[in-house]
């Protein structure tokens, strides 16, 4: 069973994120390939940025608290009074997370000539260490140091919350993006937003002067993702979706998709 979703499924942008954010480079590369041999490949790049992931603790409805990487169960009383219970002690009101560095692992999807193995294309998928914190500062100079190269940039940016990459004006409101930026068309950018209600689109993917384009269907790989992994199966519509919390009237819409397109309990 698919998403119950048109388009991009906000109920991923929780503790799932790390685990979509692989397989959605993984299904990116696979649709690409057909198009791109013998001239080109793609290859999955892995780096890992210095995240601050208790920055973005958000507590939701019942015990648990989530931020994209991991999930903290918050102690109870009880589990407190077995941690800390020695005699002449008083027992803490809380344990809450310290902020510490983290590395967290970010793929992206490397468009290489196999002749020469120039970088022609890089397709970055944001994750929630980009969008927040040194991550972002580290993220704006990484496009800065590609944009003084030939290399085009894709951008997919599938998250709601966290800081938007800048630009000259303000963009059109939308919970997604994607961007890309031709090397040949710099400083200008295309810009596609993406309402929660809309299909993903169809982008193009540049390569070496004069071979054309490749299409890039970005609902075609969301759906893969589906397929391959069944994340129906492991996201609780029973709850709202992730922060940051949606419109009156995307919740309206939220909540027909699902009563429409019931899932399986979790």
């Amino acid at each position: 069973m698919p998403s119950p979703f048109p388009g991009m499924d906000p109920y991923l942008e929780g503790e799932m994120w790390q685990e979509f954010h692989q397989t959605l480079a993984s299904t990116i590369r696979a649709q690409l390939m057909p198009y791109l041999k013998p001239k080109y490949v793609a290859l999955l790049a892995k780096r890992f940025v210095v995240d601050q992931p208790a920055l973005d603790i958000l507590d939701v409805p019942g015990e648990r608290s989530i931020y994209p990487y991991v999930h903290v169960v918050k102690p109870r009383i009880s589990e407190l009074a077995a941690l800390y219970a020695v005699e002449g002690t008083t027992i803490p009101t809380e344990v809450i997370p310290t902020l510490t560095d983290e590395e967290v692992p970010v793929l992206s999807v490397e468009i290489r000539d196999v002749a020469e193995r120039r970088l022609v294309t890089a397709i970055e998928i944001l994750s929630p260490a980009n969008k927040r914190g040194k991550g972002f500062e580290d993220y704006v100079e990484r496009r800065q140091n590609i944009f003084k190269t030939p290399t085009h940039l894709l951008e997919i940016d599938f998250l709601r919350g966290g800081r938007r990459i800048p630009f000259a004006r303000k963009l059109t409101p939308a919970p997604y993006y994607v961007f890309l930026s031709r090397a040949q068309n710099r400083p200008n950018t295309a810009v596609w937003a993406i309402p929660l209600q809309n299909k993903l689109p169809t982008v193009p993917v540049p390569l070496l002067s004069p071979d054309p384009d490749v299409p890039l269907d970005l609902q075609a790989a969301v759906n893969a993702c589906f397929e391959l992994v069944g994340y129906e199966n492991l996201l609780d519509y029973t709850i709202p979706p992730p922060p940051p919390e949606l419109s009156a009237e995307e919740i309206l819409w939220v909540n027909a998709q699902l009563h429409q397109n019931p899932q399986p309990s979790t």
